[in-house]
C-alpha cells in the first residue's frame, strides 16, 4: 500500500535521495527544508510529483503544519559537515534538539505512530569494538570540544525518539550512516576536500603531494549515497519498534587509501603529506552491517565506482562554482 511521507531535510543529500526513491516506487512525498544546505535543483527530476514546504525545522507551527495528513515522518533535518562541528556547534544543537522535539510533537499532534530518525556513527564517537554493532556505548568525551556537537546533539535526538517518542509515537526507527558520499554532498567533507585540493594541484604533474589531516593511517568506512539510501528505506519498511540499524560498508580502509584512491580516479598518484589531526577526531571507524544486511541490504557499488561519479561531478561543479548553486535555490 502506497503511503504519504514528510521528509524533512529533504532537499539535502541523503534527504533528496531519500525523496527520489519514494517518489519512484509510487508513494506521496511531502518536502521540508529551509534550504540552508539544500537545494529544490536536487529533485529537479521528480519535481512535479513532490509537495514542497519551506519551514525552519526549529518553528513547531511549521513543522506542525507540514505533518499534517502524512503517514510517517522521515526526520533528516540536520546540520553537518566538520567544518561546521568546529565553527557554529550552538546551531548545530539547536536544529538537533529542537527539530526532534518538535517532529515527537508534530507526530503527536497529528496522530502519527511511525517515524524514522537519521542519526549519525558520530554519536558513538571512537568505537570500543571495530567493526562496530549498534549496541556500543554512546559518548561524548569532552562538553567543551565543539566537535561534538553534532555527535551529542544525535545522542540526545535517540534518546528523544526512543524515550519521549514511545508515549506519542508507536513505531520509530533509528538510522546511523557511516561516511556517506556522492554527488552535491557539500563541500565540507574529505572525498570532495580532496577532489578540490587534487585539481587545485593538478598543474604539477601527474605525481602529486597532498596535504591531510592526520597521518594517513586513520581508517573510515564509506558508502555511496545509492547504497545509503537503499539501507534507510529497508529500516523503515521493515525494521522493528524502536530498532537502531547501522548502514555502510564493511570495507574499513585508511585515508591515505582514500586520497589515492581518488587520485587514481583523477589520473594522479598521490603522496600524502601528514598534518596535524584536528583535536576530536577519531583515530578509526567502520560499521557491522550484519544486522540490516538480516533486511537484505547489500550495498552494490564498489569505492572506486562510487568515487568516479562522484569526482565527475565535482570536476564539474567546483567550490568555485556556488553562487551557481545559490541562483538555484533563489530560482
Amino acid at each position: 500500500m502506497k503511503r504519504t511521507y514528510l521528509v524533512t531535510g529533504g532537499t539535502g543529500f541523503i534527504g533528496s535521495g531519500v525523496v527520489q526513491a519514494l517518489v519512484r516506487r509510487g508513494d506521496k512525498v511531502r518536502c521540508f527544508d529551509n534550504q540552508w544546505r539544500g537545494t529544490p535543483a536536487n529533485l529537479k527530476e521528480v519535481a512535479a510529483k513532490v509537495d514542497f514546504v519551506t519551514g525552519d525545522i526549529c518553528d513547531y507551527q511549521s513543522v506542525k503544519k507540514a505533518a499534517e495528513g502524512v503517514d510517517c515522518i522521515m526526520h533528516l533535518a540536520a546540520i553537518n559537515g566538520t567544518e561546521h562541528f568546529y565553527t557554529i556547534p550552538e546551531k548545530i544543537l539547536e536544529v538537533s534538539v529542537k527539530g526532534m522535539m518538535n517532529v515527537l510533537d508534530a507526530c503527536r499532534d497529528n496522530g502519527i505512530d511511525d517515524m524514522v530518525l537519521m542519526s549519525s556513527s558520530e554519536a558513538y564517537q571512537t568505537p570500543t569494538t571495530v567493526p562496530t554493532p549498534e549496541d556500543v556505548p554512546l559518548v561524548v568525551p569532552d562538553v567543551h570540544n565543539p566537535r561534538y556537537s553534532y555527535g551529542g546533539g544525535k545522542i540526545i535526538s535517540e534518546l528523544l525518539a526512543v524515550h519521549y517518542g514511545k508515549r506519542v509515537v508507536e513505531n520509530v526507527r533509528i538510522v546511523r550512516p557511516h561516511n556517506v558520499y556522492g554527488p552535491k554532498m557539500g563541500y565540507e567533507h574529505v572525498v570532495p576536500q580532496f577532489i578540490e585540493r587534487i585539481n587545485a594541484l593538478a598543474g604539477k604533474g601527474d605525481t602529486i603531494e597532498l596535504p591531510i589531516q592526520g597521518s594517513g593511517t586513520e581508517t573510515r568506512s564509506f558508502v555511496f549515497i545509492d547504497d545509503m539510501v537503499q539501507g534507510f528505506l529497508l529500516a523503515a519498511d521493515k525494521g522493528g519498534p524502536n530498532e537502531i540499524y547501522h548502514v555502510g560498508t564493511m570495507e574499513e580502509i585508511t585515508i591515505e587509501t582514500l586520497a589515492q584512491t581518488v587520485g587514481r580516479v583523477m589520473g594522479k598518484k598521490i603522496i600524502v603529506k601528514p598534518g596535524a589531526l584536528l583535536k576530536g577526531g577519531t583515530t578509526r571507524r567502520c560499521p557491522d552491517t550484519t544486522k540490516i544486511q538480516k533486511l537484505g541490504y547489500q550495498p552494490k557499488f564498489t569505492l572506486e565506482a562510487g568515487l568516479k561519479q562522484t569526482v565527475d561531478w565535482y570536476c564539474k561543479h567546483p567550490k568555485s562554482s556556488q553562487k551557481e548553486l545559490a541562483k538555484d535555490k533563489a530560482a
